[in-house]
């Protein structure tokens, strides 16, 4: 925040702004004289910051309880923060689905909404679907596009931090495009975009399997997994966004591609894509020896791409998530291996969360933003160093 002097009557008054909030936020309500003895400052900045903060629609006055004058003559006026005042969005752009999720600046659950969308639909295509859910689920909910303070994004491929898709081979038109801009535009707020698989791992270390971890790796398993990591309770995205492409380890050493790995015949799988790759799975529960083979391959590799990981960044827990996180044998195959290899092996876990957890990691990369926004919060676990 810098440098704080007696000149700078603006800083201050945003400090103690933040001060105020942070206490309100923490109850439901309170009195002049609470706020004075929870901050430390004075009533008469207590009372100065509370009227900015009435005037500007972040607080408000709340009514007396009934019996509450009589008891006690005049009561003490109480005052709330409004987490009414404004409203996030969390969204998750996939493949096969556009999905969102609406709260309030408390992080409370107001709306939702999920679209499928074709693998193949373009740039164009995807987000004007995404568009359209959006639009829906704010009418339903009853809230205008305008009370929107920030939205977060959680989106295959690396992301710069101005929110431009660097590379991506998950979405045709994806890699170079400028994700964060385009959405900028759509919603008139700021819009924060991030990895996949760094929101679910923000989200399950906020709602879901990994709330007692502060160093945390999270696995999407898919086609091509990639991993989300928590050092120290920050979200790790290294120096140019592209940490846990775990995906991409096999080239390393000339080793079979995806395609081969997930053949039943001998050739290439092709098309490669998750439909396809159900089948297989499919007929590996069915006893099929070819697909219960490219079953194992598939599980092997991911259980070598999650140990090297692992040793490099030695977390406390592994949690495992993404569509292929259901696979039969998948944990217990991947705990071995880590006990075969590290020190001290991880706790190996399955996503609490499940599909939500992109969207929900998403809606949390926007309320991190107001909370550094109105509250002069640093330290939250997405800010970006």
């Amino acid at each position: 925040m810098g440098r704080l002097t007696g000149g700078d009557p603006s800083l201050l008054r945003r400090i103690n702004s933040a001060v105020v909030l942070q206490a309100l936020r923490a109850i439901d309500s309170a009195t002049l004289t609470d706020l004075v003895r929870d901050t430390g400052l004075s009533r008469p900045t207590v009372e100065g910051v509370i009227e900015g903060l009435t005037e500007s629609g972040l607080v408000v006055e709340t009514p007396a309880e009934e019996g509450e004058a009589r008891r006690q003559g005049r009561p003490a006026r109480r005052f709330r923060f409004r987490t009414e005042a404004g409203h996030l969005c969390g969204i998750e752009i996939g493949p096969h689905r556009v999905s969102a999720l609406l709260s309030d600046l408390g992080g409370r659950l107001l709306g939702s909404m999920s679209r499928e969308v074709t693998v193949e639909a373009t740039a164009d295509e995807r987000l004007g679907r995404l568009r359209e859910g959006v639009a829906d689920m704010l009418k339903r909910a009853g809230v205008a596009r305008s009370s929107l303070r920030a939205v977060g994004v959680g989106s295959p491929g690396i992301v710069d931090a101005d929110g431009t898709v660097r590379l991506s081979t998950a979405l045709p038109g994806w890699t170079g495009l400028p994700l964060g801009e385009r959405l900028r535009r759509s919603f008139r707020c700021p819009v924060l975009v991030e990895n996949d698989a760094n929101t679910a791992a923000v989200a399950e270390h906020w709602q879901g399997a990994a709330t007692d971890s502060n160093d945390v790796v999270f696995v999407l398993a898919g086609l091509s997994p990639g991993a989300g990591a928590l050092i120290g309770g920050r979200l790790h995205r290294g120096f140019g966004g592209a940490a846990g492409e775990i995906g991409a380890l096999h080239l390393l050493g000339g080793e079979a591609s995806p395609e081969e790995v997930l053949s039943t015949t001998g050739e290439p799988l092709h098309p490669l894509d998750e439909e396809q790759v159900a089948r297989v799975f499919a007929l590996a529960r069915a006893g099929d020896p070819g697909a219960r083979a490219a079953e194992a391959r598939f599980t092997r590799r991911l259980v070598h791409d999650v140990t090297a990981l692992v040793l490099a960044l030695d977390p406390e827990l592994v949690v495992v998530g993404g569509w292929a996180a259901g696979l039969d044998g998948l944990l217990d195959p991947l705990r071995t291996e880590l006990a075969r290899y590290c020190l001290r092996p991880p706790l190996v876990d399955q996503s609490i969360l499940g599909e939500a957890a992109i969207a929900t990691g998403a809606l949390r990369l926007a309320l991190d933003h107001v909370e550094e926004e109105l509250f002069a919060v640093e330290s939250t676990v997405t800010a970006r160093r």
